[in-house]
């Protein structure tokens, strides 16, 4: 397979700029992105369940799954490594639905009811590169926490990025960037 170069994607993730992404492409997100994690998760659809307006707007949103650690001097933030996205697919549908939430990232494989709301409803999965949490920090230009303070580094941050590295894991049309290179590179039956 020849190597092509990144996508550049810039936020807003409209419906059909999620469309066009497929399984297995590279990008490079420019933009503003939301944190969250469990805590905030919870948070979240506790909102939505009573009928409440969320802290942020998720339409054509992207959520990254991540607990930053502090700001070294001259940094808005410091690493920001990737959080194991099953911890949010309880959540993650509803928020899709309901929320117009375009986008996740995260690391490790989705269950079945999200990969098909990203179907349903046009979001997609990213995966971040996990152990180079110190390196995803450095395309953070700007971070702002702007709900749940409380939370300390689970609360929701607004980040500015530039030339985040990610790759598309599930898009709109099913496709599975796990499960694809699980089969490309699957050991040959025996003669």
């Amino acid at each position: 397979m020849p190597d092509t170069e990144p996508l550049l994607l810039t936020t807003p993730l409209t419906e059909a700029k999620a469309r066009a992404l497929r399984a297995g492409d590279r990008v490079r997100l420019n933009g503003i992105i939301f944190t969250g994690r469990d805590a905030a998760h919870r948070r979240l659809t506790a909102l939505l369940d009573a009928g409440e307006p969320l802290p942020v707007d998720l339409h054509d949103a992207i959520l990254y799954y991540v607990g930053p650690t502090p700001a070294p001097p001259g940094f808005p933030i410091g690493a920001a490594g990737p959080t194991t996205a099953g911890r949010m697919d309880a959540y993650a549908p509803r928020l899709i639905r309901e929320c117009g939430l375009r986008g996740m990232i995260g690391k490790g494989a989705r269950r079945p009811e999200v990969v098909q709301a990203c179907i349903d409803y046009g979001a997609v999965y990213f995966g971040a590169i996990g152990g180079l949490a110190a390196l995803l920090g450095q395309c953070i230009t700007a971070a702002e926490v702007v709900a749940y303070p409380d939370l300390g580094p689970e609360a929701i941050y607004r980040f500015t990025v530039r030339d985040f590295p990610l790759v598309v894991v599930n898009d709109t049309l099913g496709g599975d960037a796990y499960r694809d290179g699980r089969r490309r590179y699957a050991a040959p039956p025996p003669p």
